[in-house]
Protein backbone atom coordinates (compact mmCIF):
# COMPACT_ATOMS: atom_id res chain seq x y z
CA UNK A 1 0.00 0.00 0.00
CA UNK A 2 1.20 3.20 -0.80
CA UNK A 3 0.03 6.67 1.45
CA UNK A 4 -0.11 10.25 0.04
CA UNK A 5 0.14 12.98 2.22
CA UNK A 6 -2.32 15.65 0.67
CA UNK A 7 -2.80 19.40 2.07
CA UNK A 8 -5.85 21.26 1.88
CA UNK A 9 -6.45 25.11 1.80
CA UNK A 10 -9.64 25.77 2.49
CA UNK A 11 -12.32 24.58 4.50
CA UNK A 12 -13.71 23.14 1.60
CA UNK A 13 -11.29 21.93 -0.72
CA UNK A 14 -11.11 19.79 -3.59
CA UNK A 15 -7.34 18.90 -4.41
CA UNK A 16 -6.49 17.58 -8.07
CA UNK A 17 -4.08 14.31 -7.20
CA UNK A 18 -4.07 12.99 -10.40
CA UNK A 19 -0.67 13.85 -11.54
CA UNK A 20 1.00 12.01 -8.11
CA UNK A 21 -1.71 8.80 -8.74
CA UNK A 22 0.12 8.95 -11.92
CA UNK A 23 3.77 8.77 -10.72
CA UNK A 24 2.65 5.70 -8.26
CA UNK A 25 1.53 3.90 -11.13
CA UNK A 26 4.50 4.45 -13.50
CA UNK A 27 6.43 3.39 -10.40
CA UNK A 28 5.03 0.53 -9.91
CA UNK A 29 5.77 -0.81 -12.64
CA UNK A 30 2.32 -2.58 -13.11
CA UNK A 31 1.36 -2.73 -16.62
CA UNK A 32 -2.23 -3.89 -16.64
CA UNK A 33 -4.27 -3.70 -13.07
CA UNK A 34 -6.26 -1.79 -11.40
CA UNK A 35 -5.90 1.13 -8.60
CA UNK A 36 -8.08 1.74 -5.51
CA UNK A 37 -8.00 5.33 -4.59
CA UNK A 38 -8.96 5.31 -0.81
CA UNK A 39 -9.20 8.05 2.30
CA UNK A 40 -9.73 7.17 5.89
CA UNK A 41 -11.06 10.37 6.65
CA UNK A 42 -14.87 10.81 8.06
CA UNK A 43 -15.16 14.30 6.90
CA UNK A 44 -13.19 14.07 3.55
CA UNK A 45 -13.93 11.47 0.22
CA UNK A 46 -12.65 11.14 -3.43
CA UNK A 47 -13.95 11.34 -6.43
CA UNK A 48 -13.43 11.79 -10.67
CA UNK A 49 -14.71 14.14 -12.65
CA UNK A 50 -13.67 17.04 -14.67
CA UNK A 51 -9.98 18.16 -14.28
CA UNK A 52 -9.56 20.63 -16.72
CA UNK A 53 -11.79 23.58 -15.77
CA UNK A 54 -12.10 24.08 -12.24
CA UNK A 55 -15.44 25.72 -12.44
CA UNK A 56 -16.48 22.19 -11.94
CA UNK A 57 -15.21 21.52 -8.82
CA UNK A 58 -16.78 25.09 -7.58
CA UNK A 59 -20.23 24.48 -9.35
CA UNK A 60 -19.97 20.59 -6.97
CA UNK A 61 -18.70 22.13 -3.59
CA UNK A 62 -22.02 24.92 -4.56
CA UNK A 63 -24.73 22.13 -4.93
CA UNK A 64 -23.27 20.11 -2.07
CA UNK A 65 -23.42 23.28 -0.11
CA UNK A 66 -27.51 23.38 -0.70
CA UNK A 67 -27.65 19.53 -0.01
CA UNK A 68 -26.03 20.08 3.43
CA UNK A 69 -25.37 23.09 4.71
CA UNK A 70 -22.94 23.82 7.10
CA UNK A 71 -25.78 25.10 10.01
CA UNK A 72 -28.64 23.44 9.44
CA UNK A 73 -29.08 22.55 13.17
CA UNK A 74 -27.61 18.91 13.29
CA UNK A 75 -27.64 16.72 16.38
CA UNK A 76 -23.83 16.05 15.92
CA UNK A 77 -22.05 18.18 18.60
CA UNK A 78 -18.42 18.48 16.59
CA UNK A 79 -19.98 21.06 14.00
CA UNK A 80 -19.06 19.39 10.98
CA UNK A 81 -21.96 17.36 10.69
CA UNK A 82 -22.29 18.44 6.82
CA UNK A 83 -18.46 17.22 6.02
CA UNK A 84 -19.82 14.03 7.45
CA UNK A 85 -22.98 14.09 4.99
CA UNK A 86 -20.67 15.16 2.27
CA UNK A 87 -18.35 12.90 2.23
CA UNK A 88 -21.21 9.94 1.98
CA UNK A 89 -22.56 11.60 -0.84
CA UNK A 90 -18.73 11.48 -2.40
CA UNK A 91 -17.73 8.07 -0.95
CA UNK A 92 -14.40 7.16 0.27
CA UNK A 93 -12.98 5.42 -2.58
CA UNK A 94 -12.81 5.35 -6.24
CA UNK A 95 -10.95 2.54 -8.79
CA UNK A 96 -9.77 3.54 -12.45
CA UNK A 97 -8.13 0.82 -15.06
CA UNK A 98 -4.62 0.53 -15.57
CA UNK A 99 -3.14 -0.16 -19.17
CA UNK A 100 -0.16 -0.38 -20.92
CA UNK A 101 1.27 1.54 -17.50
CA UNK A 102 -1.40 4.39 -17.72
CA UNK A 103 -4.52 5.13 -15.73
CA UNK A 104 -7.01 4.67 -17.39
CA UNK A 105 -8.98 7.98 -17.36
CA UNK A 106 -11.16 10.01 -19.76
CA UNK A 107 -9.64 13.23 -21.81
CA UNK A 108 -11.03 15.72 -19.01
CA UNK A 109 -10.74 13.53 -16.07
CA UNK A 110 -8.92 14.06 -12.96
CA UNK A 111 -8.78 12.55 -9.11
CA UNK A 112 -9.88 14.90 -6.35
CA UNK A 113 -9.52 14.74 -2.82
CA UNK A 114 -12.49 16.22 -1.62
CA UNK A 115 -11.88 17.93 2.13
CA UNK A 116 -15.03 19.04 3.90
CA UNK A 117 -13.45 20.10 6.96
CA UNK A 118 -10.48 21.98 6.16
CA UNK A 119 -8.03 23.03 6.16
CA UNK A 120 -6.15 19.81 6.87
CA UNK A 121 -3.33 17.44 6.10
CA UNK A 122 -4.78 14.23 4.84
CA UNK A 123 -3.89 10.95 4.05
CA UNK A 124 -4.55 9.05 0.65
CA UNK A 125 -4.36 5.64 0.62
CA UNK A 126 -3.45 3.78 -2.95
CA UNK A 127 -3.43 -0.28 -3.77
CA UNK A 128 -2.35 -1.08 -7.20
CA UNK A 129 -3.14 -4.85 -8.27
CA UNK A 130 -1.84 -6.74 -11.25
CA UNK A 131 -3.54 -8.45 -13.73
Amino acid sequence: MITLSVSTGQQVDFADITSRVREEVASSGVQNGIITIYVPHTTCGVTINESADRDVASDIKMQLAKLAPRDAGYSHLEGNADSHIKTSLIGSSEQVFIEDGKLVLGTWQGIFLCDFDGPRTRKVYLKILSD
